[in-house]
């Protein structure tokens, strides 16, 4: 999160294609991008105009390494309607920059610092920075379960502001909120109707597409036994994937071992899962956090409300199915004839 946008100038290495080999998408030179943004999945690249940025037409895949059309299309984003169908029209300051930045001033559209530095999580630091005692920062390890988890919900969700539009822009952030403060008083999650599939949800309520972890996070079980998003995610940084406090192989079994009051009930992992020891379907991510929500493309990050998608929700709501995305020559007939055989299974469960 330190290095996600970054001065091509200063940080030359930041850029990831190569701007001299032509491409139909790639309208644009190197020396138009003031800032890149990404390093994971997409890099995308915006133009400074006046004093505020702009985000150029091309992204590039960096999985697929190609490059693709960027342009936020009709119907998808709540605030598509009210900004012009010109990116050149569509300014980062109330899109982009609240969440990737510290402090960002709208007034003079200018943050303190670019990408989430220690004040996004720990409040004002002049005066810890001076004299650094446990009374003049905030640590979301001490906060409440809410404020603590509101941390990471400030950006890793999908809202509006509760006042919009601001000073006559629609903002896609949480204006004003800094951490000390209360998000409830700054942010609306967005709403869902259960049953209706949109651009943000499935039909369940479930998250469709990136950036809508902590919508998922608070409808899940976890969220309401007081976890925390750092309970599992180290923000400073590991060498595991996602920031992990450890790999994923070894993480949920840190609370919900084998015949653990947490669940499962099981008396091993492989009883329960159904899956050898070691195989993919004995990771508990890949059924209890499918990757079904899209970032770019054909790649998908993971859910977040840690519920299983049972083969009857895939037929009745069309939200992908985790059995079939690793058997994908199989069906959901297949998948719910299957569960039925397994032992300590209830049948008034398998739907």
């Amino acid at each position: 999160m330190a290095n996600v946008v970054s001065d091509p100038r200063v940080r030359p290495q930041a850029v990831l294609p190569d701007f001299t080999k032509a491409d139909p998408l790639l309208t644009f030179k190197l020396d138009d991008v003031a800032l890149t943004y990404g390093s994971k999945w997409k890099q995308r690249y915006f133009k400074r105009v006046g004093n505020d940025f702009y985000p150029l037409p091309a992204q590039w895949d960096i999985s697929h390494r190609i490059w693709r059309v960027y342009m936020v299309q009709p119907n998808t984003d709540w605030w598509v309607p009210f900004y012009p169908a010109d990116n050149m029209r569509r300014p980062t300051g109330p899109l982009c920059d609240g969440c990737h930045s510290v402090n960002y001033d709208i007034k003079t559209k200018t943050p303190t610092e670019w990408n989430v530095g220690c004040e996004r999580c720990h409040g004002p630091g002049s005066e810890h920075a001076g004299n650094p005692n446990k009374a003049n920062i905030v640590n979301p390890a001490k906060l409440d379960y809410v404020r603590a988890n509101d941390t990471c919900i400030q950006c890793h969700s999908q809202g509006q502001p509760l006042k919009n539009p601001i000073e006559g822009q629609y903002y896609d952030w949480p204006v004003g909120f800094h951490q000390g403060a209360n998000l409830k008083d700054f942010w609306k999650l967005e709403e869902h109707k259960l049953g209706e599939t949109n651009f943000m949800h499935f039909a369940d309520g479930t998250g469709h597409k990136n950036r809508m972890q902590g919508n998922d996070f608070v409808q899940s079980q976890m969220y309401k036994r007081g976890i925390t998003c750092f309970t599992c995610h180290d923000v400073h940084g590991t060498s595991n994937n996602a920031d992990l406090i450890n790999p994923v192989g070894q993480l949920c079994i840190t609370c919900h071992n084998a015949a653990s009051p947490n669940g499962p009930r099981a008396t091993t992992i492989e009883e329960h899962t159904h899956h050898a020891a070691g195989s993919a379907g004995s990771e508990c991510v890949n059924c209890h956090m499918p990757k079904i929500e899209q970032t770019i493309a054909d790649i998908n990050v993971r859910s977040h409300t840690f519920a299983f998608i049972t083969p009857a929700m895939t037929d009745e709501y069309k939200i992908p199915n985790p059995c079939l995305s690793c058997h994908t020559d199989k069906s959901t007939d297949w998948a719910r004839a299957a569960m039925k055989q397994w032992p300590g299974v209830s049948p008034w469960r398998v739907n």
